[in-house]
């Protein structure tokens, strides 16, 4: 009985311990928190179930009470023609200056949040998920400029993505 509890104990730890990065990719250091912190558009992204006929994708970053990282992700469903939001904390994986970290929207349920290329200024984001089905590309403003896109697609095309899934996304809200 004692081991049937030790192995679901370790099976419910590890899912909601779950932040990785995938094989070959390396997250952004040094970081810094603070200049991360704000408002950030959804240039492109792999498409996945919780984003799904989305457009005018958004997330908002801002420090909660406890030291988490507050996550406000906002998008517009052409299809139903309605806003949608989430909302869920995301913590740092090891050091906070460095930019790994696990997210989660349901619960004690964590996924990887990796920035793997970032500007100087803080101004453009390349974010891995856990793994290769995971991808954003993400501005301070709604576009981006073609030299950063090109080497964002570059970095993420040697890491393994098939950046020719990417989606992206309309701002016409």
């Amino acid at each position: 009985m004692k081991k049937y509890f030790f192995v679901s104990a370790l099976c419910i730890l590890s899912l909601s311990s779950c932040a990785t990065i995938p094989e070959g990719v390396t997250a952004v250091e040094p970081f810094d928190q603070s200049k991360y912190l704000g408002d950030w558009y959804e240039i492109a992204r792999m498409d996945f179930r919780f984003e799904r006929g989305l457009n005018n994708t958004k997330a908002n970053y801002s420090i909660n009470i406890d030291g988490s990282i507050k996550v406000v992700n906002s998008g517009y469903n052409y299809t139903k023609k309605e806003w949608k939001e989430a909302v869920g904390k995301a913590k740092f994986v090891g050091e906070s200056n460095k930019a790994m970290l696990k997210v989660s929207f349901f619960g004690p349920f964590y996924s990887g949040y990796n920035v793997i290329a970032l500007d100087n200024d803080y101004r453009y984001a390349l974010i891995a998920g856990k793994n290769l089905k995971y991808l954003w590309i993400l501005s301070r403003y709604k576009t981006i400029p073609d030299e950063i896109r090109q080497e964002f697609l570059m970095k993420a095309e040697a890491a393994g993505y098939k950046v020719s899934d990417l989606i992206w996304v309309s701002h016409d809200k």
